[in-house]
């Protein structure tokens, strides 16, 4: 006969979400067109056709964010030659948990002479969430991305603060089958004490990464200057640098409201204008 805590824990399991997309698309007709479409559990991806000279996709939460034991992941391929703009309809919250972790995985495909440009709106953490996420990016050799990923620890503006929580989060880059990328950030236990440190986030509570990975070196060193000429512009401290065919800007900010503003400036020193559902 199940225990207790055995019930309670079947119970805690069954009603936990999960959400998987896998989006592949291939050129036909001279235009990007879907090619696979699947959509399970919590997650949905409409396509606004906003952008001609791209196709579009934008992810949905229908469960209105994440919380302990929920896991979703997202698999987008590209083909040769295709062109796709995804992001999310809104930023993603994931809320307290009561111990199990949260778990967002995401793998991004992009075949020779495709172009994808990944730009999800924030993830929102609340005081004690707990997230997992892993980024893995299979670039081969003539593709390019464009890809911003920005997080945000409590919510300023509602007076709300995450002082303890968990935040591993883990990304990797394979250009032609080699690594060129790898990153691991990690924030666990009394967070707000931690932000506080200069070598941390110097008290600011959003951070973000851009990572660029052009087909050529010098439209990457083109793609840089543009960037680095915003100068005293920023209202974050911002840190870019360049390597093995790749530039990467880091961004720690006061606020998600700082954040967002910086991002979209240097998105648009890249020539990207961000999705419109980032402006409502």
């Amino acid at each position: 006969m199940p225990t207790n805590l055995a019930i309670q824990q079947d119970i805690f399991a069954a009603n936990r979400a999960t959400g998987h997309i896998a989006l592949s698309v291939a050129v036909s007709g001279g235009r990007t067109r879907r090619k696979l479409v699947h959509e399970d559990g919590s997650l949905r991806v409409r396509f606004p056709n906003a952008a001609p000279e791209a196709l579009e996709a934008v992810i949905v939460n229908t469960g209105g964010g994440m919380t302990g034991g929920d896991r979703f992941s997202i698999d987008i391929a590209l083909e040769a030659g295709s062109m796709l703009i995804a992001g999310t309809a809104a930023a993603e919250k994931v809320y307290r948990s009561n111990g199990p972790d949260a778990e967002m995985a995401v793998t991004l495909e992009v075949a020779e002479g495709a172009s994808l440009t990944w730009l999800p709106q924030e993830t929102i953490l609340f005081d004690q969430a707990r997230l997992t996420r892993r980024i893995d990016v299979d670039l081969a050799r003539g593709g390019s991305l464009l890809m911003a990923e920005a997080v945000v620890l409590g919510r300023a503006a509602h007076g709300e603060a995450m002082n303890r929580g968990y935040l591993a989060d883990h990304w990797r880059m394979r250009h032609g089958g080699k690594l060129i990328y790898a990153d691991t950030a990690r924030l666990d236990g009394t967070i707000a004490d931690k932000l506080g440190h200069a070598a941390v986030l110097a008290g600011g509570i959003a951070f973000a990464t851009v990572l660029c990975a052009p087909a050529n070196d010098a439209m990457l060193g083109e793609k840089l200057e543009q960037v680095r000429a915003l100068g005293d512009t920023f209202q974050s401290e911002v840190g870019i640098s360049a390597w093995n065919g790749i530039a990467v800007a880091r961004f720690c900010a006061k606020d998600g409201a700082t954040l967002r503003h910086d991002l979209i400036a240097v998105l648009a020193a890249l020539g990207t204008s961000v999705p419109r559902l980032w402006l409502q």
